[in-house]
């Protein structure tokens, strides 16, 4: 197709310089690349419903725009998934905005099939996000990866330009390249992961009254092992909520009452919390009585039952990596947590 031809041509030698190095500082757009700008008055605008996700950086690597989400997640954006297979940024935008109907079609069943595969299992292909006040589309590792080879080795018209990235990406990973490239350090992640929990521990130190518990306190035996995992703990990754409504029900449920009235408390988020415009926010404390309880419980029952749920849920909204919450389970049980069902 003509189209196609015209963007795979020009970028051969484009990405043939960012595969040799890997650690290409970023670049403004070469001259090859502001040639092939595409139209946007054609294109889809990306959806913009809930939150969007922050972008921790971004960067153009001769042109190929890619970055990594808060949460530590590599993504690409539509222009620079597209120059990497080597479609029309149009082709992608189209099948994206129209996912729902796109994955019964022989194409998008044989792409959601490698989606699948990569243990991807979300309702869009990208994920709505804010890059200096814009919203854009993020495609994130799974997406690229599940592209970049249906158009490499799939389609009946495979593409010089996905061959060739799909190549290089199989020589190291996919997140080591976008990290690499645009100068991140997940390190400062995990940091950043601490100072979330710490603060929010501070926070709690001399709010919950005597002779009661909190239910945030009480779970730093979950949370240690979900930051040593690599979740990122943040604003928006919050497992304390979850945990509180769970036990909320087995309290009411099991008459736990008999030990004592629960008491609402001014809980407080971090300033750096979206949630602090609202604070003080009203949560239950619970009389200390039952306390051993409720450590059974969240070990026995929260941990092995509803954290996987809990997990999942992050992995459907892009929050968190398939393998992460993977290491999670493992790391509290042996277990592992299963992949999309077919």
């Amino acid at each position: 197709m003509p189209d196609d031809k015209k963007i795979i041509e020009p970028i051969d030698a484009a990405f043939d310089d960012v595969a040799k190095s890997l650690v290409s500082k970023p670049t403004s757009i070469s001259n090859n690349f502001n040639r092939l700008a595409p139209k946007v008055g054609d294109l889809v605008p990306p959806p913009v419903q809930g939150e969007l996700f922050h972008i921790e950086k971004q960067a153009e690597v001769d042109g190929i725009e890619m970055g990594v989400l808060e949460n530590g997640m590599p993504y690409l954006t539509e222009s620079g998934l597209a120059r990497m297979c080597g479609i029309d940024r149009k082709v992608l935008n189209r099948l994206a905005a129209n996912w729902v109907e796109e994955r019964s079609k022989p194409r998008g069943q044989k792409i959601e099939d490698l989606l699948s595969e990569g243990g991807f299992n979300g309702d869009k292909l990208s994920l709505p996000s804010e890059h200096r006040g814009s919203a854009i589309s993020a495609y994130p590792e799974p997406v690229c990866l599940a592209l970049l080879e249906y158009y490499a080795f799939v389609t009946d018209e495979p593409r010089e330009q996905a061959v060739r990235a799909f190549r290089t990406l199989a020589k190291t990973t996919f997140r080591a390249f976008i990290y690499s490239a645009v100068g991140y350090q997940p390190n400062q992640q995990a940091i950043d992961s601490w100072k979330h929990f710490h603060d929010r521990i501070d926070m709690t130190m001399d709010s919950v009254p005597e002779g009661y518990f909190s239910i945030f306190r009480e779970i730093a035996s979950m949370i240690v092992p979900m930051i040593r995992s690599n979740i990122i703990i943040s604003d928006k990754v919050i497992p304390d909520i979850s945990v509180g409504k769970a036990w909320s029900e087995y309290w009411k449920a099991n008459g736990l009452y008999k030990y004592g009235d629960r008491i609402r408390y001014d809980h407080e988020y971090p300033l750096y919390y979206p949630q602090a415009k609202s604070n003080p926010q009203p949560a239950f404390a619970y009389p200390e009585a039952i306390i051993g309880i409720f450590r059974a419980w969240l070990r026995r029952e929260y941990i092995t039952n509803k954290l996987p749920t809990y997990l999942t849920g992050q992995i459907k909204k892009g929050a968190l990596a398939h393998h992460t919450a993977t290491k999670v389970i493992e790391s509290f049980s042996g277990k592992r947590l299963e992949g999309p069902k077919d």
